[in-house]
């Protein structure tokens, strides 16, 4: 009986906890609406931002172009406590570390070298249908840059 009613909380719990990151805002695939976005001149666009579990983990998945015009992707995976995780396939940075500020909210830093090369924040809309992301740094020219993109979720 014991055992039954520990397994009925474990089931429970894992129940809830998997409901509470499946209506996390952020999961699903983000699509640039360049009409609503802002660049600074010479900068990279990420066309199509993919959020998806992968385990106890978040996997963001980047594609874009860079400022010559050629395809770009890469990968993080983490969570969002704001401890540094490796990203893949991006010659601009080796970390990445996001903070969930509150439901609809995210903060980052991008570090190439140990050293924070960009910081940004991530917005959802209330309706959950927008997004928008702004990001301040230094580009790889050391050049100060400032980007609003804004993304619609499909």
């Amino acid at each position: 009986m014991r055992t039954k009613a520990i397994l009925t909380s474990v089931a429970s719990f894992l129940a809830v906890a998997a409901l509470s990151l499946a209506a996390d805002p952020n999961m699903g695939t983000w699509k640039l609406n360049e009409a609503k976005s802002k660049f600074a001149a010479g900068a990279g666009k990420n066309h199509t931002v993919v959020y998806a579990m992968a385990g106890d983990m978040v996997k963001i998945t980047v594609d874009g172009k860079d400022k010559d015009g050629k395809a770009t992707h890469n990968e993080w995976t983490g969570k969002f406590d704001g401890k540094d995780y490796a990203v893949t396939g991006d010659p601009s940075s080796d970390t990445r570390a996001y903070t969930k500020v509150d439901a609809n909210t995210l903060t980052f830093n991008v570090k190439k070298g140990g050293k924070v090369t960009v910081n940004g924040k991530v917005a959802i809309s209330a309706d959950g249908k927008s997004r928008t992301v702004t990001t301040s740094g230094t580009d790889s020219m050391g050049m100060k840059m400032e980007n609003t993109a804004v993304y619609d979720k499909q």
